[in-house]
């Protein structure tokens, strides 16, 4: 009798995985706010010490490669400690960093500050450890909820305009220390107390599924709900398979250049180059806002994948990506003011919804209690192409005082993500849920 009651046990409540989303959500909203915002103090810092754009754009392009570099630990460090140690601890040091940047004044302290120490702290807190945390509470909807998450990332574009105007009200140095102070203040807290590792903490199953007996604790890969049939899918997998994978070099050549170049580019340069267009700076900094609520809907449209599946949802995207990134060329000057923020939209469109579809391909494909790991080493191939693009885009301007070679290589990766993302196929491999 007592079996059967445990058997029958319905759940009653909200599912936890949900306030568990709700954490991650804000942790990566003020965490990539820290990095992201970087397209706004650029302009200021450059302006401040009249460095040329390449050196100063290089201490992005550090931040973003020692991110990566730091992911695959990261994401080991939460399956083998736990959230409520590993994200606390990465806040700490996120918010440090960006704090100690108030008070550079050289190159070797930005690229200290910012690009080594606030990139340590934001890789522990960041998208590798959180979506490793996710895809133990998700399978069924985990391209809605990868893309709920995903928004987080586009909530620190948008916060573009709060960050212009604290610049333009108390200087970039205050600005820096607010935002430090306050992610601190909320992350460490939020995360400490209501963060938790798997659903199994709670006596569930992903979904919000209940456990029919004591034996379902013991359970080596709780997503075998998923019900996904195959090889591949009976691969309880680690790094070192998963790296014999042409599928995985793949997906890190799609992070190389969609995440990497892409995205990078675009969020390091935007504002830059719209001021050069000849729009003022509060403006620019309204532009690029609009490329981050863009961006939010974009990730929110991403649970079209659940259905549809992984590239078809995907490929379009980057197409419209494409076809917004054609509409650059054309800017000559204010007098089509329209111009920027359809820009905007579609690139925020485009990218938002191609982004967490591709991180939800990687968890189909490579799921289990090694995926932080391998996660974590996909996002090196982001880091990588990150590292280059932001220097590297400055550093053309320099020489050609244009962006003209910036978006011809910006149009080439997004074509080369689609292409790639056709050739791993993972409609053949692992179909969604919903697929048919």
């Amino acid at each position: 009798m007592e079996r059967q009651k445990i058997v029958t046990k319905k759940r009653s409540g909200i599912f936890y995985g949900w306030v568990v989303l709700a954490v991650a959500l804000v942790t990566l909203v003020l965490g990539y706010t820290i990095r992201n915002s970087f397209s706004v103090f650029y302009p200021a810092i450059v302006d401040t010490f009249g460095w040329g754009r390449g050196d100063t754009a290089l201490m992005f392009s550090i931040t973003i490669l020692v991110y990566g570099l730091v992911a695959p630990v990261a994401g080991s460090l939460v399956d083998r400690f736990g959230p409520r140690l590993v994200l606390p601890v990465g806040a700490c040091i996120v918010g440090g960093g960006i704090i100690l940047c108030s008070l550079a004044t050289t190159h070797w302290q930005f690229y200290l500050f910012y690009g080594v120490m606030a990139a340590m702290g934001l890789s522990l807190i960041g998208w590798t450890p959180l979506t490793a945390i996710i895809s133990n509470w998700f399978v069924k909807k985990r391209g809605l909820v990868f893309g709920i998450l995903g928004a987080g990332f586009g909530g620190s574009l948008v916060s573009a305009s709060i960050v212009q105007f604290l610049i333009s009200n108390f200087g970039w140095q205050t600005a820096y220390i607010i935002i430090g102070v306050l992610s601190i203040a909320v992350i460490v807290p939020l995360c400490s107390f209501l963060m938790r590792r798997s659903p199994q903490d709670k006596g569930l199953l992903p979904d919000g599924t209940p456990q029919k007996s004591s034996k379902s604790q013991d359970l080596d890969e709780p997503r075998i709900i998923a019900s996904l049939e195959g090889k591949w899918s009976s691969i309880n997998w680690t790094l070192s398979q998963a790296l014999k994978t042409y599928q995985f070099w793949l997906l890190f050549l799609i992070a190389f250049f969609l995440l990497g170049f892409a995205e990078y580019i675009a969020i390091a340069h935007q504002v830059y180059f719209f001021r050069d267009v000849g729009y003022d700076p509060t403006l620019a900094a309204i532009i690029y806002s609009v490329f981050g609520i863009a961006f939010v809907l974009g990730t929110l449209c991403s649970f079209l994948s659940d259905r549809l599946g992984r590239e078809k949802v995907f490929i379009p995207s980057c197409l419209l990506s494409v076809g917004a990134l054609s509409l650059l060329f054309l800017m000559r000057d204010t007098s089509q003011p329209w111009m920027p923020f359809l820009f905007a939209v579609c690139f925020g469109l485009g990218l938002g919804t191609a982004a967490p579809v591709f991180f939800a391909t990687v968890a189909d494909l490579f799921e289990g209690r090694h995926f932080g790991s391998i996660q974590g080493t996909v996002v090196l191939g982001f880091s990588l192409g990150g590292a280059i693009a932001p220097w590297l885009a400055g550093f053309l301007h320099d020489k050609t005082d244009s962006y003209l070679v910036t978006f011809l290589i910006v149009l080439a990766s997004l074509i080369a993500s689609m292409v790639l993302m056709w050739l791993i196929a993972p409609r053949k491999i692992r179909p969604v849920l919903g697929y048919s």
